[in-house]
């Protein structure tokens, strides 16, 4: 065998560990009992042992100096790119330091949810402080003397920096901002929707919606979770949802989303199965996907006029009689604590707040017991309204327990993207609401399938994006199209 066929048959192994770890981690969210928390930190940890091991082994890097990438084809060119990217950042970080973040991370995740449950900052201080130490050692390990929070971004989107997003950031700042003004003090305010949706009905209809985006059954099952989510690559890949009596759209939406990560995983060419390009490129190009099929295809007027037939049919006449009113009811923009319920207008806003904070706990500008007072400020300035509880505030989301710093601002790299691909998508298929307004999304997601999905890690995550779109990706597209869309709702 060549070195190429060896290096490619070990990490056909690791990959394969990697996705049962994954699953560990699906099981804590959905079926694992509560008292067995510490066992899975050990086992979590056991699994990272032995993958850190696996990602640092000598013969890699024997194997990576052996061949010559210009004799490959650009499918191996591609597996050397992220392999060799993996030996050198897993080569960085110590093992004990690898394995004791996963220990902790695994742990940290029960103590958070206790925490938010008893509205108690303070139990749940420790054990941030101890995340957010042995993330700092992670980046220091990472960055040789660079910037610690691009060391962990890196994990998330290869390629970004923190000033370069401060840059886009700043720029969607001013006009998102103008955007909400004018909204709030609109005239014309969208009524919402009112009722009790029993629950049966809502996973009913929650499955015909991810059967409806393309969510493939045989590879993949929908269970539900505190914090919806999407977990695994290639032949299983599984989502969340949530259900509220009397907010249906959080489960419609959350589930919608979550196939949008589902259908990216599911879609990718299989040829690439358990090979590092098996696999979505980055988080801000998942997000672009999860975003699109959530958004601007979810909660477009065509398919808000299906949806609003199949809940009449499935729960009977609604508070909002008017498919047209359906429609702004969806998009209502409205004032809330909760990042995963804010409408399309202010969801950037509450993760440039997360983006700023997280940047000062890694630069240990901002300590960990001052974090509420510091959050529950910025809220206020941003938002215009005083946090009422820490679940509320800065207890509100999963992402610092599980260690994921450098996570939050690929959300709104995802809406940016999905504002470049939607641009371009609507271009190539100018009477996509015909099908829309039936329920079919096919052309969509085939259009997102063909120019996106199947590439899976084959290309660079900004060059995904590019090669999808046919021109270079930044905001303007996403501001036009939120400025569009809700200037028609709002009569602005």
């Amino acid at each position: 065998m060549s070195a190429y066929d060896d290096l490619m048959a070990f990490q056909r192994d690791t990959e394969a560990l990697s996705q049962v770890a994954g699953r560990l981690g699906w099981d804590q969210e959905t079926m694992m009992p509560a008292g067995a928390a510490e066992q899975r930190g050990e086992e979590m940890a056991a699994m990272e042992h032995v993958l850190h091991a696996r990602r640092t082994d000598p013969r890699l890097g024997d194997w990576l100096t052996a061949m010559d990438d210009a004799t490959l084809d650009p499918v191996g060119q591609a597996n050397l790119r992220h392999i060799r990217r993996s030996y050198d950042r897993s080569r960085k970080v110590p093992a004990k330091l690898a394995a004791e973040l996963a220990r902790t991370t695994s742990v940290a995740q029960g103590v958070w949810a206790r925490a938010r449950a008893a509205e108690d900052f303070a139990a749940f201080a420790p054990t941030l402080e101890k995340v957010v130490t042995l993330r700092q050692q992670e980046a220091a390990a990472l960055a040789e003397g660079g910037d610690l929070y691009d060391a962990l971004l890196d994990d998330y989107e290869p390629g970004a920096s923190a000033q370069t997003l401060e840059t886009m950031f700043g720029a969607l700042r001013p006009r998102l901002v103008a955007l909400r003004e004018r909204i709030l003090h609109a005239p014309h305010q969208p009524v919402p929707l009112i009722g009790d949706f029993p629950e049966p009905g809502q996973l009913a209809l929650s499955q015909e919606l991810a059967l409806a985006f393309g969510y493939d059954l045989a590879h993949g099952r929908i269970d539900k979770a505190v914090h919806p989510f999407s977990s695994g690559s290639g032949l299983d890949v599984r989502i969340t949802t949530r259900t509220n009596l009397s907010d249906p759209f959080n489960c419609f939406y959350s589930t919608i989303h979550e196939v949008g990560h589902a259908g990216y995983e599911q879609n990718i060419d299989r040829a690439y199965l358990l090979t590092p390009l098996g696999q979505g490129v980055s988080m801000g190009v998942h997000e672009s996907q999860s975003r699109s099929y959530e958004n601007q295809i979810g909660r477009c007027r065509a398919f808000t006029g299906f949806l609003f037939q199949r809940m009449q049919a499935i729960f009977g006449p609604l508070s909002i009689a008017d498919p047209d009113a359906f429609y702004a009811s969806v998009n209502r923009v409205h004032p809330g604590f909760i990042r995963t319920e804010a409408d399309e207008v202010q969801y950037n806003l509450h993760i440039l707040m997360r983006f700023d904070l997280e940047r000062a706990l890694i630069s240990g500008n901002l300590a960990v017991r001052d974090l509420p007072g510091a959050w529950n400020e910025r809220f206020e300035a941003d938002f215009g309204v005083k946090v009422d509880k820490p679940s509320n505030g800065c207890l509100q989301d999963v992402h610092w327990s599980l260690g994921l710093f450098g996570y939050f601002p690929t959300y709104t790299l995802g809406n940016v993207y999905a504002g470049c691909l939607m641009k371009a998508l609507r271009e190539a298929l100018p009477d996509l609401d015909e099908s829309l307004a039936r329920g079919d999304t096919r052309p969509a997601t085939r259009w997102l399938r063909d120019n996106l999905q199947r590439n899976g890690g084959l290309y660079p995550p900004r060059d995904t994006i590019r090669r999808a779109c046919g021109f270079e990706p930044d905001e303007g597209p996403l501001l036009d199209y939120l400025e569009a869309k809700f200037s028609a709702i709002y009569q602005l």
